[in-house]
């Protein structure tokens, strides 16, 4: 049986898609390599046995890189004993810090590694260790890697198998007939998104328009705003049926929310997150709007582009007479040409490629002997 290590941590655009690579092999023997305190110590121990290092990033003056530099030492090492103590045997991972001891680890061991990059604009861990794997699998054709390995492969980014399967509305989500308006901002949440719409929210409510927003965790603010069409939670775990019946959605860019949008169908309106590293969050976007699926609008603190963007859009749903252009047809039917459904399995193929061929090698190397 093949055994296969998955580093994917702290963020839901990490962890979602590689989720969706491990479901579909449900023969492997899966371990995951994450951190404390983020969102993989809630999704994951349920499915998979879940191992710890203690990592960041290498931001800060001198002092603060050297204790990151020897905390990425000791996690290779970690690494590397757990690669030997359960025998893995290829090692997958969808980029962030964690993924630096992931690789190191894993060429220092001798086994292949496959990396998932799902921006447009390639991850600092991806351009600096991407030519140490034995193969990059992209989320978008016009991604570049500055030192590319020997097999680079589009796939797109991999999304759960629910999002491509009819789902339910959630029972919460408020009833009615006037459009659904899904705000999210990521796993994280997002204060200055969630800002924004709660400064222009009281007139889409007041035109008819249902909106659920989702806040993330530690936002003050929540709980505020009483209104029967209006529902705030942190988090859902029913995304699928909530995407499928939206009929827009206002969204940071990040590349999972952006392939689960597509899935969906669901047009969007995108605010990019305005500190991501290397703005990769803008280029996201541009490539959506581009095809004609989103419109973009910039974070500011009184959110009077996102009022003007939602209401233009949702404008014709929200009239008495049947609308002569709805404008949202034509986005959602470009946010589906984005969609990738054979992502997860397309990956999952050149996982089981890497795995046949590490169990020749070893295969022949005791042979050898």
């Amino acid at each position: 049986m093949a055994r296969l290590l998955i580093a994917a941590s702290g963020t839901g655009g990490h962890i979602f898609p590689a989720l969706a690579v491990a479901e579909t092999l449900p023969h492997w023997d899966i371990h995951w390599l994450g951190t404390r305190e983020r969102l993989d110590e809630r999704l994951v121990p349920k499915r998979y046995p879940l191992h710890r290092v203690a990592l960041g990033g290498l931001q800060g003056g001198w002092r603060e890189r050297l204790l990151r530099l020897i905390q990425l030492l000791v996690a290779v090492r970690t690494v590397l004993r757990l690669l030997h103590r359960q025998r893995i045997t290829v090692v997958f991972t969808t980029g962030g810090y964690i993924a630096a001891p992931a690789i190191l680890a894993a060429r220092l061991a001798g086994l292949p590694v496959l990396l998932h990059e799902s921006n447009v604009v390639a991850g600092r861990v991806t351009r600096l260790l991407g030519g140490c794997c034995n193969g990059v699998a992209l989320g978008w054709s016009s991604t570049r890697l500055g030192r590319p390995p020997a097999h680079v492969r589009y796939t797109g980014t991999p999304v759960r198998s629910d999002f491509y399967r009819l789902a339910p509305l959630p029972e919460w989500v408020p009833r009615g007939s006037g459009p659904l308006l899904v705000v999210m901002g990521g796993s994280q949440g997002a204060r200055g998104l969630n800002q924004m719409v709660r400064q222009q929210v009281r007139p889409w409510l007041e035109a008819g328009c249902r909106v659920v927003h989702l806040c993330g965790r530690n936002d003050p603010e929540m709980g505020r705003l009483r209104n029967s069409a209006y529902v705030e939670r942190q988090f859902t775990g029913e995304m699928a049926g909530l995407l499928q019946h939206g009929d827009l959605a206002v969204s940071r860019a990040g590349a999972g929310s952006i392939s689960e949008l597509a899935a969906s169908r669901c047009p969007a309106v995108l605010v990019p997150y305005p500190h991501a590293s290397d703005q990769h969050q803008e280029s996201n976007a541009v490539e959506v709007a581009a095809l004609g699926a989103a419109v973009i609008v910039h974070e500011n603190p009184d959110g009077q582009a996102l009022g003007r963007a939602v209401r233009r859009l949702l404008g014709p749903r929200l009239q008495t007479a049947s609308p002569a252009v709805d404008p949202l047809v034509a986005m959602a039917t470009a946010m589906g040409r984005l969609a990738r459904s054979n992502a997860g399995a397309d990956v999952a193929k050149a996982l089981e490629t890497l795995g046949e061929w590490n169990l020749k090698r070893e295969g022949h190397r005791i042979h050898r002997k």
